[in-house]
């Protein structure tokens, strides 16, 4: 079975899941965690009832449900009842299940943390650096991570300003800034690095979240200048102001002799090693305790 659809375990129970490339996102089979998370022997049942109980509650769930043909036991593929996991998680939040209480007290502590954060903006920095800290990058890495996301925030309330308020919209400028400064789209950029669902910029290099930095950086200043209130006026300055950068990676690729757009993900380097350097130190490791 390849990745798109593939079956997670949960305490050695199968859970069917699809990735929709195009969504970037995972979509889970409801019945299934239904199933785990009540132990009912007629799960499609408690979710019909649990649909009722939903609606009667004013929730509009089933704008939001996406039927899939997902595999059955019978290894014929059946319409099957899907969700992301924004809405997972709220489906769970209605069933009664000491299994889902985990889910419960997540959610409510996350909840916590973010009117938390709206009153000190600096705890949503500290949670930051502690994440990508147990993640396991770099100190140095990590600050110039949260540098972009400063800019990144300027650059969103620059285009908030000239009247661009939808995610789609922003997913379209900044696809603009990264193909000019990169070569590649977001897409094509994050197919290099084989992700999927993960953040673009956690995975970049030091040099690429410098140039990506100054992309938007220099599309911010040039929107300042010219105040656009077109939103084609938005995706021309995106384009220029991510030629900038590009012209500084071309500049800097003729000096190394090499492309700066790298496969590597800085998430997945150790110490800035590549793959195959940190098979052999955790090897040298291995046999250094023996």
């Amino acid at each position: 079975m390849d990745k798109e659809h593939s079956i997670k375990l949960f305490e050695n129970k199968k859970i069917r899941v699809e990735w929709n490339p195009a969504e970037e996102r995972w979509y889970f089979s409801i019945v299934d965690v239904i199933e785990i998370l009540t132990g009912s022997s007629i799960p499609r049942r408690y979710w019909s009832d649990l649909k009722i109980k939903l609606k009667e509650e004013g929730f509009e769930l089933y704008e939001k449900i996406v039927q899939l043909k997902l595999i059955s036991p019978d290894g014929k593929r059946y319409e099957t009842d899907c969700a992301d996991t924004e809405l997972l998680l709220r489906i769970i939040q209605s069933i009664p299940s000491s299994k889902a209480e985990p889910f419960k007290v997540w959610l409510a502590r996350v909840g916590n943390e973010r009117i938390n954060e709206t009153y000190d903006p600096e705890l949503a920095f500290d949670r930051a650096m502690k994440t990508y800290l147990q993640k396991g990058y770099h100190k140095e890495w990590i600050n110039q991570r949260l540098k972009t996301i400063e800019v990144r925030k300027e650059l969103t309330d620059e285009w908030n300003r000239a009247g661009i308020d939808k995610e789609t919209d922003f997913a379209i400028l900044t696809n603009e800034i990264t193909k000019a400064w990169s070569g590649k789209t977001v897409s094509e950029y994050k197919q290099l690095k084989n992700l999927k669902k993960e953040n673009l910029r956690d995975n970049m290099t030091n040099i690429e979240l410098v140039l990506n930095m100054l992309a938007e950086a220099t599309t911010t200043e040039l929107s300042k200048k010219e105040n656009p209130n077109r939103f084609d006026d938005s995706k021309k300055i995106a384009e220029r102001g991510g030629t900038v950068a590009g012209n500084t990676r071309k500049d800097i690729e003729k000096q190394l002799g090499k492309s700066i757009i790298s496969q590597e993900n800085a998430g997945n380097n150790f110490l800035g090693l590549s793959k195959k350097s940190k098979k052999l130190l955790h090897k040298d490791k291995c046999l250094s305790k023996k």
